[in-house]
């Protein structure tokens, strides 16, 4: 591939990553994700833990007389553990499962606002060698307030943690 058409394919990539994203903090970094990928933020409320579940997973939750996995994003980025109180929110997000679209809940520290991203605020996810996974990124966001990291939800979870929420999920509903 030449120069010229990796820049185009650059460019592409960048364009449908144009659109709306909702930001939270995480141990005073700020992330995004496709506000498309969000149903509804709510509050820390009591989460039911399930055993045999990796440390990032709190447990589940019923949300309405449906039965959600939660999970802490803090913890699944190896980031230190950090109390929740009432005012913790837990943003509900649907991501691809192996069965198809499925529910999850991520404890973040606090959600910030909703952000329009363009084309031009986008830098391609930095290489940082072959050792550190970064397929969960999809790009990195500069506004005048900082950067902003920006996450393809799908791909935080592997396809394994996947099956295993979903199977978790399927024990207590």
């Amino acid at each position: 591939m030449t120069e010229k058409q990796e820049l185009s394919t650059d460019v592409q990539g960048m364009e449908e990553l144009e659109g709306k994203y909702i930001t939270f903090t995480l141990d005073n970094e700020e992330y995004g994700i496709p506000i498309l990928n969000v149903r509804e933020i709510i509050g820390m409320m009591k989460v039911t833990p399930i055993p045999q579940t990796p440390r990032f997973v709190r447990g589940v939750v019923n949300l309405r007389g449906k039965v959600i996995p939660v999970i802490d994003l803090r913890t699944r980025f190896g980031l230190d553990f950090k109390e929740t109180d009432d005012r913790t929110p837990i943003v509900v997000v649907e991501l691809k499962g192996s069965s198809g679209l499925i529910q999850i809940g991520i404890v973040v520290d606090t959600v910030s606002e909703v952000i329009q991203v363009t084309r031009e605020d986008i830098q391609q996810t930095p290489s940082f060698g072959v050792q550190v996974d970064t397929d969960f990124i999809l790009g990195i966001a500069r506004d005048d307030e900082g950067i902003k990291t920006l996450l393809d939800i799908d791909c935080v979870l592997t396809s394994e943690e996947l099956v295993a929420l979903e199977s978790a999920r399927r024990q207590e509903a």
